[in-house]
């Protein structure tokens, strides 16, 4: 505005009569008031111009000033530029997690996340409960399409819709499989009755927290061992077991041979729990006999460089 109004008084000046030089010189005098003098005898248009000029450009100018010290004094100048370095970080991301919801719930998932080493990008509507967090972050609406466009929605791996509200969670999944068609959605739902309208929205897995903390309540109390060790192998990094999860690609030199053949306990160390078919359907403890084909997903157990060895065997391409 500052520039227009500076374009436009040296281009009226000097089309009334001053040279280029003394319209520029008139213009910058007048909007910020310095008021020197004036270059010869103006008549009735340069002063009726003047006016004009004085009343915008000087009340533009004293806008904008006013604005850059409020954005000094309050910070919304270091907000701006780190608002700035947040999209780039953003844009540089790719098969990231957009975690939507930065409750209890959300703090958790994204914790879990980056223990797994997963890029995670926060979106949350209030900017109280996000103060202080260190993971990429846009604070917006996540029911809103550009809202979900700002987190990279479109290069994402996944989505984890973790609001509290399970018709916002319903709005999120929408707008995240139109947005993305492939991408991965796990929402979150707190009345069992929403547990179906999220999987028609196109929820991949809906999560209900209350009763998944009941049922680990539960085996705690029937099965206390049992649930420890699944609780120390899933999600604690002290114990030395791991489980993992490894789908067989097109090319794998294991793709058609069978599970007796490929002998993955005396190669790699890892013990297999199950299989996985292409079309979900789950063969725990698989008969030795089983053959290993293309897409099928490989649950096992292991210490790191046990499953390691596994994802290498597997899928030698990754190697390269």
């Amino acid at each position: 505005m500052v520039a227009l109004v500076v374009v436009g008084g040296t281009v009226g000046y000097w089309l009334l009569g001053l040279t280029p030089i003394d319209a520029l010189y008139q213009t910058v005098t007048t909007v910020t008031t310095v008021g020197f003098r004036e270059l010869g005898e103006f008549d009735t248009r340069l002063k009726i111009f003047t006016i004009v000029l004085i009343v915008v450009g000087v009340g533009t100018v004293l806008y904008t000033l006013s604005l850059g010290v409020q954005m000094l004094v309050e910070g919304q100048l270091r907000e701006i530029l780190g608002r700035r370095r947040m999209d780039k970080q953003i844009a540089e991301l790719d098969g990231h997690v957009v975690l939507c919801g930065w409750g209890r719930v959300g703090r958790a998932v994204a914790a879990d996340l980056k223990r797994e080493g997963r890029a995670v990008v926060v979106v949350d509507s209030d900017p109280l409960r996000v103060t202080g967090v260190t993971l990429p972050l846009v604070v917006g609406d996540a029911t809103q399409d550009e809202t979900l466009r700002a987190a990279g929605i479109e290069r994402a791996h996944a989505l984890v819709a973790a609001l509290a509200d399970d018709a916002d969670n319903l709005f999120v999944t929408l707008s995240g499989r139109s947005l993305k068609p492939s991408l991965f959605i796990v929402a979150r739902a707190r009345q069992d009755e929403s547990i179906a309208k999220l999987t028609r929205a196109g929820a991949d897995r809906v999560v209900n927290p209350q009763e998944l903390g009941a049922a680990r309540m539960a085996s705690f109390v029937v099965r206390p061992h049992v649930a420890e060790f699944v609780d120390v192998v899933m999600h604690e990094r002290s114990n030395e077991f791991r489980m993992q999860e490894v789908e067989i690609p097109a090319q794998s030199p294991l793709d058609g041979v069978a599970l007796s053949d490929a002998d993955l306990r005396l190669h790699t160390g890892a013990l297999v729990l199950a299989l996985r078919d292409a079309d979900g359907a789950f063969v725990t403890n698989p008969d030795p006999a089983t053959v290993l084909r293309a897409h099928h997903i490989v649950i096992a157990v292991g210490t790191e460089q046990d499953l390691g060895r596994l994802v290498d065997l597997i899928n030698p391409t990754e190697l390269e």
